[in-house]
């Protein structure tokens, strides 16, 4: 099972937002942070480790280093649309809850 599965649109936009650009991967993990005790990490990049797990889409890659793997098993990559903002957003059912903004979260 792969630690993060991402929907078609999350693909789509993926190798839009990728293509012509030097930085084809995209991490995708959780930091420690804010007042639940964890926010979610997706950014573009260019390094890869030899810890972290590569998942080829072959136009682009997701990148999940070894401490973040574990929280985001089971969980999907997908491209929302809220009122005027487009992002990448984590649908991921080990969640347990969030702090009031919204960024920060807890794992179960």
């Amino acid at each position: 099972m792969k630690s993060i599965e991402l929907t078609d649109a999350a693909i789509s936009k993926a190798i839009e937002k990728t293509q012509g650009d030097c930085r084809q991967n995209i991490r995708v993990g959780v930091s420690p942070s804010g007042c639940a005790g964890y926010k979610y990490v997706i950014e573009f990049t260019d390094t890869i480790s030899e810890c972290d797990t590569v998942l080829d889409y072959d136009k682009f890659r997701i990148v999940i280093d070894q401490q973040s793997e574990r929280f985001l098993i089971g969980a999907k990559l997908d491209w929302v649309k809220e009122g005027l903002n487009e992002n990448f957003k984590i649908i991921n059912p080990n969640e347990d809850s969030s702090c009031g903004c919204g960024l920060s979260i807890t794992f179960k």
